[in-house]
């Protein structure tokens, strides 16, 4: 009896070997190669995956049929950090089962790192900001015996920040060591708006205005001030302007 018995287990064990086989089989057959052969000839439209962050673009592209893979980085200020800024093929078009499609990655707002400015003169602030993308801001003044006069005291954000290019950066600038005198700001191409506001806000009052026709820049653009930027004058001297206008084109059929 035991030897017939140990033949049957064996004969057992194969049988149940061939079902798990046979049923794995199947599972691949169904999930993975009907599939394709089903798929294969037939097209998609490629979905919009673009604002999408990589990961979930990733899983609506392969909803679609479709297979997704990271191409680049690269900077954007339109796409958030992490999220598609561009993919190829175009959303809309129709490809077949399959297809990949590459997908650039954002990698944020272009950045830049504030320099110094403290103890520069408001010209060469100027210049050092725009040498890294950035802009100069506000300026107010303050009397300073330590700073001489038009030098910067302070800057809004603190240097080797890293902030997003454009950026403007507000300046304290110092007037010297007497209240009684403040430097006259530069307005010259500058809005006459933008001109009055610098003056008010510094401390100045505002002059004649004499207006002239200037065919190159737009209208009410300052093209000359007196006094002079960077002259010391008296809190409350009034500053004259020349500021351009409107200038009428004469028709071309005339002479």
């Amino acid at each position: 009896m035991p030897e017939t018995k140990q033949p049957r287990a064996r004969l057992l064990k194969r049988f149940a070997l061939l079902f798990v086989v046979l049923l794995v089989l199947f599972f691949v057959i169904d999930d993975v190669i009907m599939p394709r052969y089903v798929q294969q000839g037939k097209t998609t439209k490629v979905p919009n995956v673009l604002g999408i962050p990589l990961d979930d673009a990733i899983a609506v592209l392969a909803d679609s049929g479709l297979i997704g893979k990271k191409s680049e980085e690269r900077q954007d200020k339109q796409f958030p950090l992490g999220t598609v800024a561009q993919q190829t093929p175009m959303p809309g078009t129709e490809v077949k089962f399959g297809r990949g499609v590459y997908l650039t990655v954002s990698g944020g707002e272009p950045q830049a790192m504030v320099p110094s400015l403290r103890g520069r003169s408001v010209r060469d602030a100027t210049f050092a900001l725009e040498r890294v993308g950035l802009s100069l801001g506000s300026i107010r003044y303050e009397v300073s015996s330590e700073f001489p006069v038009n030098t910067i005291v302070e800057q809004d954000v603190p240097e080797s920040t890293t902030v997003s290019v454009g950026k403007p950066i507000g300046v304290l600038v110092s007037q010297g060591a007497s209240k009684e005198q403040v430097p006259v700001p530069d307005i010259v191409r500058k809005t006459l708006t933008e001109g009055e506001r610098l003056l008010l806000q510094t401390g100045l009052k505002i002059g004649n205005v004499v207006y002239q026709a200037n065919p190159d820049l737009l209208p009410n653009t300052i093209v000359e001030q007196y006094p002079r930027a960077g002259e010391m004058v008296p809190e409350g001297q009034a500053v004259d302007m020349v500021v351009t206008r409107r200038t009428e084109r004469r028709p071309s059929n005339l002479r």
